[in-house]
């Protein structure tokens, strides 16, 4: 959602930009805050948005995974077909059509067929049958298999539709390769999430009193997963040494999860306006992800803070992270924990890694100049 907020800002700095837009009910749950969203995106672009309808019918939730087992097309292509979405794409092609349509998901790959002969950018978050299948690897067996069928399905589709596009963005360079390996000599180009520097600031030396934090909402499996071999297989080993550490989740959560952690001593904040405030005090931000694909927003916003951070391998995969310069790097729960006890104990190098996390965000990462290089592929590619 957020790089697709700066990708639409900055867009709009060139072109005239209509924007269809799918929303989930767990993040917009009322028409107030559905208006709401519009009006702020009404600053770049004429938006529209649309609830996905399998949230609206538990049968339709159904009827889409009947679908893509009999179909042999992944699941998310059920997800977001929708009549009205579709009559939407329609109209707005036959009142304004466009030079260039930029699709923000290869989900969306279903209204593909009905658009004219202009260039189309798909942009990729992640290799989605990478995402699936890692995800496989931590799920129960039975959800695991069905995991993995979907990560074929997806390899297919990925196979299918990126060779359509006049290019494909990618995070990173890792996905890059990735997705070239599933559809050789396909049009690629790095983009790669970015951060607002300016609005992610650094704290005062004097405000790193908030123990440990994590930032991801509870609702999204891998950051759930992480939280998970975090509390149960981490932290008792931090505790060894530091035992009274405060450790906080801040992100969307259910009642019964903030239950759950509370009883392993991890609070959650639940959904919170600002996240700012809980990274800038932290003494060390980790993300102990294990399943997971893209790059990471989290990073970059704690690196922007000037933070500490101690991450997996998967974790900071496709961000320019070196280690003991601007991150720690671990993997294991013993060196994961003791990394984090580290930073906690070494205010040195928390100082360090830091301020090096800081000049990486301000150097390769900033919106500002992620969004100079995107607007010329873009002209290069626009119809005139």
């Amino acid at each position: 959602m957020i790089r697709n907020y700066h990708l639409l800002r900055i867009l709009s700095e060139a072109y005239e930009v209509t924007a269809l837009c799918f929303y989930r009910r767990s993040v917009r749950s009322d028409e107030a805050s559905v208006r709401l969203a519009i009006e702020g995106l009404g600053r770049f672009a004429e938006v529209r948005a649309f609830q996905i309808p399998q949230e609206a019918s538990r049968a339709r939730l159904l009827l889409d995974h009947g679908r893509s087992v009999l179909s042999g097309r992944p699941y998310t292509r059920w997800t977001y077909e929708s009549a009205e979405y579709r009559v939407a794409v329609e109209e707005s092609l036959a009142h304004a059509p466009p030079t260039l349509v930029h699709l923000g998901s290869l989900d969306l790959a279903g209204y593909l067929t009905a658009l004219p002969r202009v260039p189309v950018v798909v942009d990729h978050h992640n290799v989605e049958s990478q995402l699936l299948r890692r995800r496989a690897r931590a799920e129960p067996f039975a959800k695991s298999l069905y995991m993995r069928f979907q990560s074929r399905l997806m390899r297919r589709e990925e196979s299918r539709w990126t060779s359509s596009a006049s290019v494909n963005l990618v995070v990173s360079s890792e996905d890059e390769r990735t997705l070239q390996a599933i559809a050789p000599g396909i049009a690629t180009l790095v983009v790669p999430n970015g951060v607002d520097t300016t609005e992610f600031t650094e704290g005062r030396e004097d405000d790193d009193d908030g123990g440990i934090v994590f930032v991801g909402g509870g609702d999204w499996f891998p950051n759930r997963d992480a939280m998970e071999f975090f509390a149960r297989r981490i932290l008792p080993r931090i505790r060894e040494t530091r035992p009274d550490v405060h450790v906080c989740w801040v992100g969307r959560s259910s009642e019964e999860l903030k239950a759950a952690f509370r009883e392993q001593g991890v609070h959650l904040t639940g959904y919170v306006d600002d996240t700012r405030g809980y990274v800038r005090r932290a003494q060390c931000f980790v993300v102990p992800l294990r399943v997971g694909g893209g790059s990471r927003l989290k990073i970059l916003n704690a690196w922007s803070m000037g933070r500490a951070v101690v991450s997996t391998s998967q974790g900071c995969e496709g961000l320019s992270a070196r280690q003991g310069e601007n991150i720690l790097i671990a993997d294991s729960p013993d060196s994961f924990a003791e990394s984090v006890v580290r930073v906690l104990e070494d205010s040195e190098l928390r100082r360090r890694l830091g301020t090096a996390g800081r000049s990486t965000a301000e150097e390769r990462y900033d919106w500002r100049v992620i969004g100079r290089d995107l607007l010329k592929a873009y002209e290069r590619l626009a119809v005139p």
